[in-house]
């Protein structure tokens, strides 16, 4: 499933979130860098599950986009952490 979000961080700052997000604060379903670049950070979990998030400038805000087959769950609350632009619902 995709999901996708507006935000008010710069891009390279949420895909950092989403480094230590996936890391330490859901133990359960941890996932690890595995591939990255400036707008784009693949993470790979348990039993070889990928999560998948782009973080591309938009005005005024960063636009995130993250895509999963099993951490549908987990890719939601961590888009619901980031602050949105003002006047945009997350």
């Amino acid at each position: 499933m995709t999901y996708e979000t507006v935000t008010s961080l710069a891009p390279a700052d949420v895909l950092a979130r989403a480094k230590e997000f996936f890391a330490l604060r859901v133990p359960m379903y941890a996932a690890y860098p595995e591939q990255e670049g400036p707008t784009f950070l693949v993470l790979r979990g348990q039993g070889g599950e990928e999560i998948a998030l782009a973080a591309l400038p938009a005005d005024g805000g960063t636009r995130v986009r993250g895509s999963t087959l099993f951490f549908d769950q987990v890719l939601d609350r961590f888009l619901s952490t980031l602050p949105t632009t003002q006047g945009t619902a997350a």
